[in-house]
């Protein structure tokens, strides 16, 4: 097995505008960078092939399809074995709408971002779960009025900070 890629500032500012602009043109990614076009698409390729860079997509703005809602349900198992997480998370991982899973501490188990249609197509996701006996005891659902933000990228050099 390969040791793990090294990355250094270079890298981390790479990934930092690939993720805010997956369609950016190598040589304007080399001069947001502070590199030559060549040398830039070499560290891309690199970083590609590491595994650093999973993919490439669109962002989409829903709003313009049509209404949706997102909620936040927090869901707490009825058990607790290895098991019991192991076919709860299979189970949900098959929702399309169900865009993100948290296995959490605190006062229950699980934080699941849905985006829906709305109350009603919220609703029939959940009672088909329930339906399904997958292990969930209770949960709470959280339905989001506004998003003032969503972030699509992380601040890949600030979590990551490297020596000049």
């Amino acid at each position: 097995m390969a040791a793990p890629l090294k990355l250094d500032r270079l890298d981390l500012r790479i990934l930092s505008q690939l993720q805010k602009n997956g369609r950016i043109t190598n040589v304007d990614l080399a001069d947001a960078v502070g590199l030559s076009p060549s040398p830039c698409l070499i560290r891309v390729k690199r970083l590609e092939q590491a595994g650093y860079i999973s993919g490439y997509g669109a962002q989409l703005r829903l709003e313009k399809l049509g209404d949706t809602l997102t909620v936040f349900t927090e869901v707490t198992l009825s058990d607790h074995h290895r098991e019991d997480f192991a076919r709860f998370e299979a189970a949900i991982r098959e929702v399309d709408e169900i865009l993100e899973c948290h296995l959490v501490s605190g006062g229950y188990d699980y934080l699941l971002r849905f985006m829906t249609r709305g109350v009603n197509h919220y609703q029939s996701i959940i009672e088909g779960l329930l339906e399904r006996n997958i292990g969930i005891e209770k949960y709470f659902s959280f339905i989001v009025i506004k998003s003032p933000f969503i972030k699509t990228h992380y601040p890949i050099e600030r979590l990551f900070p490297q020596e000049p």
